[in-house]
């Protein structure tokens, strides 16, 4: 905002300034916003910036009070490091006869917005644009998905992910230089020795392990084929697993089952740990994906509720996927008319004793998947679908969470495309409609958006 107007127009800047009171007071219900005061020089915006990035703030939405020069923040948006929304608003929606020379002034933001935006893109920062009318139920709708993808983005370049062991040989898709996914995206990949899991299960003490097995009694439908030893050992797995991930700071994190099963030392799979983790906010991938992991977490941050899983074989008769995985998943995303089951439950993979398993059917409606693909070196790609999770038949013998996922253009076209685009075989799954949160995601972390 030029101090030339506080001449020209006195009062404006106090006028102006209460117009973005307004506006965060609109969003009130959106999020919780810091509103900076109005800044007229590069000064000013590089002393407001400073504030909000030592406040740890998720993302920084910008309002032109009246014609902003970009040369004014160029270099302060080049250098920043949250994510950036432009609001290409207005006090008024609508030009009237009785506009003078200071209601042109006060409404002349957008071409503010257009100067900004331009270095912005010259200097190849990402950012996210909503133009609306801001008393408008669209603009609040809108906000609200920016300020949900910049609180994703945000938390995932603070994301540690702990790898319990080591990936699974020889496959593909998981891979990626952890250098560049660092650098570009912020998610750290790190790995803890399956001994840390060990020592920590002999370190859980009785009560702690008779409190999960009560809670567990409570909320699920248990199998009284699981024996006391059974549960036990498994309640020892995840509380180890989970203090591991509190103690290091790891938001997310994956398990390979040759990783557990060749060290020698443990008797089982933590399947129903990874169910629970899930459950309570931690993102998970299996068999060392920590990809997976990462956009299991991001998904949880974004619109709530990741469910890990996988495309396990297309159903041509109901134009649909069946998903699923060996035994882990999100019950927060379980259907509400059946009972989550704990069940007893043989598994040869890893050469273990039988693994505590969730069981139970993915709510029927609609839903995502995404899924996270390294090109090399700093390029990304986020392959999204969008469908319907069926009122399927059970699957009797099917002894893990699934789900039949009918895609939005079919499961010949979703297919041919995903693969097309490189995507995973691993991949998150969330309730509803949300391929527009992932590409505002997308948009703010410099990732490349396919929607198949």
């Amino acid at each position: 905002m030029q101090a030339l107007y506080d001449h020209m127009i006195p009062g404006i800047t106090e006028r102006q300034a209460g117009y973005a009171q307004e506006v965060a007071d609109r969003l009130a219900g959106v999020a919780d916003f810091v509103v900076g005061p109005p800044v007229k020089s590069r000064a000013d915006a590089e002393r407001v910036m400073r504030g909000f990035e030592n406040d740890d703030l998720d993302g920084v939405l910008v309002i032109m009070l009246t014609y902003g020069p970009a040369m004014r923040v160029a270099r302060l948006f080049n250098e920043n490091r949250l994510p950036v929304c432009l609001a290409n608003i207005q006090p008024e929606p609508a030009v009237t006869a009785a506009w003078d020379m200071s209601d042109m002034t006060y409404n002349q933001g957008i071409h503010g917005a257009q100067d900004t935006a331009n270095a912005m893109v010259r200097a190849g920062r990402a950012f996210d644009v909503v133009t609306e009318e801001w008393q408008s139920a669209a603009f609040a709708e809108r906000i609200g998905r920016w300020a949900r993808a910049a609180r994703a983005v945000t938390a995932w370049r603070r994301l540690k992910v702990g790898v319990f062991g080591y990936a699974m040989n020889d496959m593909g898709d998981i891979r990626v230089d952890e250098n560049a996914l660092l650098r570009a995206l912020g998610p750290e990949i790190s790995y803890v020795a399956p001994g840390d899991l060990w020592r920590g299960m002999q370190e859980v003490t009785g009560d702690a392990v008779s409190a999960l097995a009560a809670w567990e009694d409570e909320r699920f439908d248990v199998d009284p084929a699981l024996s006391k030893e059974e549960r036990e050992d498994h309640a020892r797995m995840q509380i180890a697993i989970e203090r591991i991930l509190t103690e290091r700071g790891y938001a997310a994190y994956s398990t390979h089952f040759d990783a557990i099963g060749e060290d020698g030392r443990f008797a089982r799979l933590p399947l129903a740990a990874a169910s629970t983790l899930m459950a309570k906010g931690y993102g998970y991938g299996a068999e060392g994906d920590a990809l997976a992991a990462a956009m299991v977490y991001a998904g949880h941050q974004l619109t709530g509720d990741g469910h890990f899983t996988e495309m396990y074989a297309m159903d041509f008769p109901s134009d649909s996927i069946l998903m699923s995985h060996m035994g882990e998943g999100n019950w927060r995303v379980a259907r509400d008319d059946e009972p989550v089951r704990l069940i007893k439950r043989s598994l040869g993979i890893g050469r273990l004793d039988d693994p505590p398993t969730f069981l139970f059917r993915v709510r029927p409606g609609a839903a995502t998947l995404a899924s996270l693909v390294s090109l090399g070196g700093e390029r990304f790609r986020m392959v999204v679908a969008e469908g319907e999770v069926l009122d399927a038949p059970v699957l009797p013998a099917l002894e893990m969470p699934y789900g039949q996922f009918a895609p939005a253009s079919g499961v010949r076209s979703c297919m041919d495309d995903w693969l097309r685009a490189g995507g995973t075989h691993h991949m998150v799954m969330n309730l509803g409609h949300v391929a527009a949160d992932w590409r505002v995601f997308c948009d703010l972390a410099g990732i490349e958006f396919r929607q198949v």
